[in-house]
């Protein structure tokens, strides 16, 4: 019986390769098949979002205090972990001047949207800022609420949050960090993704210096983010710095704009 099972799965396989199949996986009954014509297909899929990812960076209305900052960003690699894709529904919280909101906009394109959150807290100072975005890029518009109890109009495809979840456990920031996890986890939609990109704080920090140093450790977020149900996919060192030694504020001079930064990638289930 055994040699006749053994027979069985060889013809099996024989004939895949003549078919010009390669079978990539087998587990559990179930096998995943890659055909030539479908990893060309992918290639090339992934060579158009490269190019666009480029086309969005080369965007002639991006300011140069912000291509300025490209080779400490990262921009590309960002937005290829992201997997930011033409027609997603993103939410860009606390964008600040927009860095990551324009990119977002050009890759999004006209059948996509970029939602720039803007906390109730800081709006009097921050709207005025997206809303200068928003008469640029027709694709861009602005959503005020509270943290811990943002919607929006319509599902997502892509919550990101670029060095700014720290400083929603500060209390004068007056959010319930779990309760704003929740409320992103509802948001998405299933197999939506949380992107979130911070400050590294030394092991063992905790919430601790999210106040005095403006950092929190990679460890402690990753926690809250799968406790409002994420499923943790991956991250990205594109702006690690393993010099940092994260003993200082991100604004001391001696350690700004090249700090030890984690990207994370959770994603919904479903």
């Amino acid at each position: 019986m055994m040699k006749r099972l053994t027979a069985g799965v060889a013809a099996m396989a024989l004939a895949t390769a003549l078919a010009g199949c390669i079978v990539i996986s087998s587990e559990g009954g179930e096998r995943t098949v890659v055909t030539p014509d479908t990893a060309r297909s992918a290639a090339s899929d992934d060579a158009a979002l490269a190019s666009l990812y480029r086309s969005a960076i080369a965007d002639a209305k991006r300011p140069a205090e912000e291509t300025a900052r490209d080779p400490l960003r990262h921009p590309a690699e960002m937005l290829a972990f992201a997997q930011v894709r033409p027609g997603d529904r993103i939410a860009d919280i606390r964008p600040g001047a927009g860095y990551f909101t324009r990119l977002f906009s050009a890759v999004a394109g006209p059948s996509g949207h970029v939602y720039d959150f803007i906390p109730n807290l800081t709006a009097e100072r921050e709207n005025a800022r997206t809303d200068a975005l928003a008469a640029e890029y027709s694709n861009i518009s602005r959503v005020n609420g509270a943290l811990d109890a943002m919607t929006y109009p319509e599902p997502l495809d892509l919550v990101f949050v670029s060095q700014e979840y720290h400083d929603f456990h500060i209390p004068r920031f007056e959010t319930d960090v779990a309760r704003m996890n929740a409320a992103i986890f509802a948001a998405l939609k299933p197999g939506g993704r949380y992107v979130v990109i911070d400050h590294q704080a030394a092991p063992g920090t905790g919430i601790n210096a999210v106040e005095t140093l403006h950092r929190i450790e990679g460890a402690q977020l990753r926690r809250e983010v799968e406790a409002a149900g994420f499923v943790f996919e991956g991250e990205s060192t594109a702006v690690a710095n393993p010099d940092d030694d994260h003993s200082l504020n991100v604004f001391d001079e001696g350690i700004r704009g090249r700090t030890d930064q984690f990207v994370y990638r959770f994603r919904k289930p479903g």
